[in-house]
């Protein structure tokens, strides 16, 4: 993922207003983010625990997506939609969001179950069990890479109301 500033996080939001965008509280270890090793970039608001942001490229664009969780949480363990880890240590939750612009504004939503700590560009880069003889593990973890950025970007794109891309898939 290429790197974001303070300046492109606060002008790229797409379904967040300039209260809320005014609100956020940038993570506090975001000056040492290794951005070679995230294919989305996304926090929990340390001020609102249920409050979260998501950063993706779109079209050479950073896209911002402000993310609300569900106040219920799933009964048996759910999988992450975007990672899809069979093997998580960590907590999956559904996250919302309002749809860009009018949709939005009358109260349309897309939502998804993502890791919690949002770890989903680690959790794809960890060596997969050997499947068979043969099996290629680089191969696999390269296409869970791919895999994970046309999820997150398909989501953007649902929040942004543009599901007829080619990866589009992938939001709930």
């Amino acid at each position: 993922m290429l790197p974001l500033t303070e300046t492109q996080i606060q002008h790229s939001f797409v379904n967040a207003s300039r209260k809320e965008i005014s609100d956020l509280a940038l993570p506090l270890d975001f000056a040492t983010t290794d951005w070679d090793r995230l294919d989305c970039f996304g926090w929990r608001d340390r001020k609102a625990p249920r409050r979260a942001y998501v950063f993706v490229w779109l079209d050479d664009s950073p896209v911002g997506v402000l993310l609300r969780q569900a106040e219920a949480v799933p009964r048996t363990r759910a999988q992450c939609s975007w990672c899809q880890d069979v093997n998580l240590t960590n907590e999956v939750v559904f996250y919302g969001a309002k749809r860009a612009g009018q949709s939005g504004r009358k109260g349309d939503t897309v939502g998804t179950l993502i890791c919690a700590n949002f770890g989903c560009s680690a959790n794809v880069r960890k060596r997969p069990p050997l499947a068979y003889i043969g099996f290629d593990v680089d191969a696999a973890r390269e296409k869970r890479v791919d895999d994970l950025r046309v999820r997150a970007r398909g989501f953007a794109r649902a929040v942004l109301g543009d599901a007829s891309r080619p990866d589009a898939a992938g939001e709930a």
